[in-house]
């Protein structure tokens, strides 16, 4: 059979699907580093530009001074970095000089591989992309391929674009990104192959989610074509996660396939985050009931679970099937957009305000202006051309034709400052100013994260923010602790 390799994804992906990217910090991934480093995996997916903005505006941590840490407590093990178009953290059109800038540092910090996506399957666009990242230094560059179902998107179609990324000599392996979980198991029998044959002895991966069950079935008929799978720790796994390590090597080994992989050391990484998920009350979910009308909509699970809460604290949860129909509707009239960030958020926004609104399309958020002048690039079919024609006509439309673009780096660097380093300036550069400030004054992160003491910290923390306690005394095995306070 085939020697299979594995990918983690429970640091990122798998952290971002179930636990909204905030479940982890620092500390609790430098305690688990070592153990990661032994398993063997191909890579671990440890970062994107939007997870570094949430390690500085919510754990108040340098992203940075993370990847530098986490690298040498695993040296042996590839740092992956996803990118998402021509942006860095901000959603402002970045120059090539500053995302060469921004990949350069990651390179420097740890990071080695590069996996290449871009929103609307932009090949010229991925292309120049892959390049950039060559040219900042780094070692390995991945062509990450985003699965979507539409009247376009026939096999054919992924064919086509598999044959002009890996024909073009500057990706190194290329995988098929499935983040809305729509691949069925006899799909990837039929499509697997062909793309094998169309990637002309490039490499291929297969990155899938949990959302509607039908990942870990597909990943075993994948595996012979696609012999390198994206699996998550079980505790990050499944939900709208990656399905799991431990369970799709079992069921790999007893097709006949090769996993070699340190089984001790996967259990041992296994049983450290259900413990953490235990002691963070973070979900642990299997995988997602099937749903045939997903198919219809796609909407990813978090952008699902954002839209019910909008519709139920305005009490007009009644809606929601209108909302899912115009969904449908709205991505047709978009040129059927790959549903997945930011598009998925666009259509889904769009739709709320049409269902919820006097009239469809009487309110229009900037992004989905920006979208319709073409600013996230060209919609793989037309577009409503009465739609288009309604939005490009706003006064609105007029007022984001002129927007600047990021400015150019030595520009950035007057108005910012030139004492900074290079790291912290790019975040000065790309988010609040308060907010870097903030994870400035906040110290270096902790190093270390026991879930067993869960429990006492937080006593401790309530203990110490209550008023007039005297004395408390703490005992337990291992652990005296006292606490003198005032009246």
């Amino acid at each position: 059979m085939t020697d299979i390799t594995l990918i983690d994804t429970t640091l990122r992906d798998g952290n971002q699907s179930n636990w909204g990217a905030t479940g982890l910090d620092t500390g609790m991934m430098l305690q688990i580093a070592p153990v990661m480093d032994r398993i063997g995996f191909e890579a671990i997916d440890f970062t994107t530009s939007t997870h570094m903005a949430v390690a500085v505006r919510f754990k108040k941590e340098d992203p940075w001074e993370r990847m530098r840490a986490f690298k040498q407590a695993a040296p042996n093990t590839p740092l992956s970095f996803l990118t998402t178009g021509m942006r860095f953290i901000s959603w402002e059109i970045a120059s090539e000089e500053l995302m060469e800038f921004a990949f350069r540092l990651l390179v420097n910090n740890g990071t080695e591989r590069f996996a290449v996506m871009d929103p609307m399957n932009n090949v010229p666009a991925m292309l120049n992309m892959a390049g950039i990242t060559r040219k900042a230094g780094a070692s390995q560059v991945v062509a990450a391929l985003t699965f979507t179902l539409s009247p376009l998107h026939d096999d054919a179609h992924w064919v086509e674009k598999t044959k002009a990324l890996c024909a073009s000599g500057k990706f190194d392996k290329l995988y098929v990104k499935d983040p809305g979980g729509l691949i069925s198991p006899e799909r990837a029998k039929a499509l697997f192959p062909a793309l094998k044959v169309a990637a002309g002895g490039v490499p291929l991966e297969f990155h899938s989610h949990t959302t509607i069950g039908l990942a870990p079935f597909a990943y075993l008929e994948a595996a012979d074509n696609a012999p390198c799978l994206h699996t998550s720790a079980s505790s990050a796994a499944n939900g709208t996660g990656q399905p799991a390590m431990s369970s799709t090597i079992a069921n790999l080994r007893d097709l006949g396939h090769s996993v070699d992989i340190d089984d001790a050391a996967v259990a041992e990484m296994d049983a450290y985050f259900t413990a953490l998920a235990a002691a963070e009350g973070l979900s642990h979910r299997g995988p997602g009931e099937y749903d045939r009308s997903y198919f219809r909509h796609q909407i990813p699970g978090g952008v699902m679970g954002t839209m019910i809460r909008q519709l139920k604290e305005t009490k007009r949860e009644h809606l929601l099937q209108q909302v899912l129909d115009e969904v449908v509707r709205v991505r047709a009239e978009f040129g059927y957009p790959i549903m997945v960030t930011p598009f998925s958020q666009l259509v889904a926004t769009q739709a709320m305000l049409n269902v919820t609104g006097k009239a469809r399309y009487e309110t229009v958020p900037d992004e989905v202006t920006r979208y319709v002048l073409g600013r996230f690039g060209t919609p793989a079919m037309p577009m409503d051309g009465e739609v288009e024609d309604r939005i490009r006509s706003s006064k609105r439309a007029n007022e984001l034709k002129d927007e600047a673009h990021m400015a150019p780096l030595d520009e950035l660097r007057a108005k910012i400052g030139k004492h900074y380093s290079d790291e912290e300036f790019l975040l000065r550069a790309t988010m609040p100013a308060e907010q870097v400030d903030a994870m400035v004054a906040a110290g270096p992160a902790r190093r270390g994260y026991d879930p067993k003491t869960k429990p006492v910290m937080d006593l401790i923390r309530e203990l110490t923010a209550r008023k007039g306690l005297g004395h408390v005394k703490i005992e337990r095995p291992g652990l005296k602790l006292e606490l003198n306070g005032g009246s």
